[in-house]
């Protein structure tokens, strides 16, 4: 799989995601449900704590994605869900220090919203990944 970051400007790769890229060759799909800062069990973890809840969700996307055989360097689109975008903003550098490793900027949208599916949740993410 060859990708190709495609940025008319260039403020978004200062916040660490492309405008858009162009896949080539890829051959494999996975598409992954939200991940939240749920524990084996399902159950809510880390009330009020933004930071520990965005470090759970994504070791639980990286778990999803081992399971289908692939990793971090695979995502290509990312979905991010925040009940305070302000505060999830602020610990975005959990984002970097997991993508980063893998040399990628997948585009993403982020979006406030007022509650997520389960109380006490703040942050849930969804990727897609190729392959």
């Amino acid at each position: 799989m060859e990708r190709t970051a495609a940025n008319p400007w260039d403020w978004s790769i200062k916040l660490g995601y492309n405008q858009a890229e162009i896949i080539d060759g890829a051959t494999r799909q996975v598409i992954c449900a939200g991940q939240t800062a749920v524990n084996e069990h399902g159950a809510p973890q880390h009330p009020d704590d933004m930071r520990a809840q965005i470090a759970l969700a994504l070791d639980n996307l990286e778990a999803v994605l081992k399971e289908a055989g692939m990793d971090l360097s695979n995502v290509v689109k990312l979905g991010v869900y925040a009940t305070n975008v302000g505060e999830a903003l602020k610990n975005f550098d959990l984002m970097g220090m997991r993508f980063g490793p893998h040399q990628v900027a997948p585009p993403m949208t982020l979006l406030g919203v007022n509650e997520l599916a389960i109380p006490g949740l703040m942050f849930e993410i969804e990727a897609t990944a190729m392959a």
